[in-house]
């Protein structure tokens, strides 16, 4: 096991952080590892990092000519547009939806923090028909709803439930064990949380990125993809030092890149108190 795990589960227990799991790929390999922390269920909720699984599914069509981040949504959509909908979403483009630049609420459709049953059965008209607080394009405003939008619109151009396009082209190639997606009262993948994965599988999403989206010698991302990616800030984002840059999700849950140091890490808890900034240092300095 790698000794950077052992330390980092020392660590946690030393500052008494509520983590279960902690995954790694270090020197820039491929050999994702796990320790447990705590003892708990082998999969864990990672709550918004889902997110960077469906820039992931964007990117697969991206990659393949059958999706731009240039397109408008209601191109996308079709038939799907209600009557009733806001004008202003039909100058919404793919890329304002991955930058959260859609106009609605904060927290718009939040599964986890909002009871579900007021959304209704149809989570798509119900987001489409909400008034905007803003024009599209304007304002970066943190929303699930972007999110779960955005897994409609994969799953309109791939044809199929965005988790079954993952499933071939992720994570049966990148070797995860058990998977779970969160779908809606329809049947669609939520995009934006609800994905139960284990830290080690985490880890290797972000190995994925740390290696311009080749795995073991096969494309599955192009190098495009990822620099898009980094250099629009979707989902990843700057964390300290050398160069780091991650995704966060609700209660702790982490996904780090830092390139510089060739290594990935990924942890998984449930904390309410302020230790993610320590968590994130000590993978940083380490």
């Amino acid at each position: 096991m790698h000794q950077f795990l052992q330390d980092m589960a020392k660590f946690c227990l030393d500052i008494g952080a509520n983590i279960y799991f902690i995954g790694a790929v270090t020197d820039g390999g491929f050999d994702a590892q796990r320790i447990a922390v705590r003892e708990t269920n082998n999969c864990s909720n990672i709550y918004s990092v889902s997110k960077a699984f469906t820039v992931t599914a964007v990117g697969l069509l991206a990659d393949r000519g059958l999706l731009s981040t240039e397109e408008k949504v209601c191109d996308i959509l079709g038939g799907l547009c209600p009557a009733e909908m806001d004008p202003r979403w039909r100058q919404t483009t793919v890329d304002m939806v991955l930058r959260h630049q859609i106009g609605l609420p904060r927290n718009f459709l939040d599964i986890d923090s909002r009871d579900p049953l007021t959304f209704g059965e149809d989570y798509l008209r119900h987001m489409l028909t909400e008034p905007l607080i803003c024009d599209p394009g304007t304002e970066g405003i943190y929303t699930d709803a972007a999110y779960y939008l955005l897994s409609r619109l994969v799953e309109l151009r791939a044809g199929r439930n965005m988790d079954d396009l993952l499933r071939e082209h992720i994570y049966r190639p990148l070797a995860f064990r058990e998977v779970a997606y969160s779908r809606c009262p329809q049947g669609h993948a939520m995009g934006a949380t609800g994905m139960y994965i284990r830290a080690d599988d985490m880890a290797k999403l972000g190995a994925l990125y740390l290696h311009g989206g080749d795995w073991l010698g096969s494309r599955i991302l192009s190098q495009d993809w990822v620099d898009t990616v980094l250099e629009r800030g979707y989902e990843f984002k700057p964390k300290g030092d050398f160069g780091a840059y991650g995704k966060g999700g609700m209660y702790g849950q982490m996904l780090m890149v830092i390139p510089e140091k060739n290594r990935v890490v990924a942890w998984q808890g449930f904390n309410r108190s302020p230790v993610a900034g320590e968590l994130v240092r000590f993978a940083i300095a380490y």
